[in-house]
């Protein structure tokens, strides 16, 4: 299957986004300022909810392959490490300026999420419907 490394990112994030969550409610809860803790957990929501989104790609991507699709994969990919990741490291560390990168992953979602529309217009004008 050409999708296997994407099938198992996908699975790697989601059981990470699991586990962070549970480490957040449990390991973190009263050892961080309510301010930190609370970028930890908007990191696994935003991480957790793009892994589905990214399945649903992965989905349709299965009986209609299209260009269009890999690029909001690797758009929500690049969105997680950067958006989540940079809260997760500033949450664990206190470094405040790793906040600074937490919008260009911003970014990167929005960009897949404008692709997906993309795509989906042009796989919808391509098979002639409307």
């Amino acid at each position: 299957m050409r999708d296997t490394p994407w099938w198992l990112a996908i699975a790697l994030s989601g059981g990470l986004a699991v586990a962070l969550g549970a480490f957040a409610a449990h390991g973190l809860q009263g050892q961080l300022p309510a301010r930190l803790l609370a970028a930890f957990e908007t990191g696994v929501r935003y991480q957790m909810w793009h892994t589905l989104a990214m399945l649903g790609v992965l989905a349709w991507r299965a009986g209609q392959p299209l260009r269009g699709q890999q690029l909001t994969l690797g758009l929500w990919a690049l969105g997680m490490l950067l958006f989540s990741g940079s809260l997760y490291a500033l949450a664990l560390s206190g470094i405040g300026r790793l906040g600074m990168i937490t919008p260009l992953g911003g970014v990167a979602f929005i960009a897949g999420w404008v692709m997906l529309a993309f795509t989906a217009l042009r796989a919808q004008s391509a098979s002639g419907k409307t």
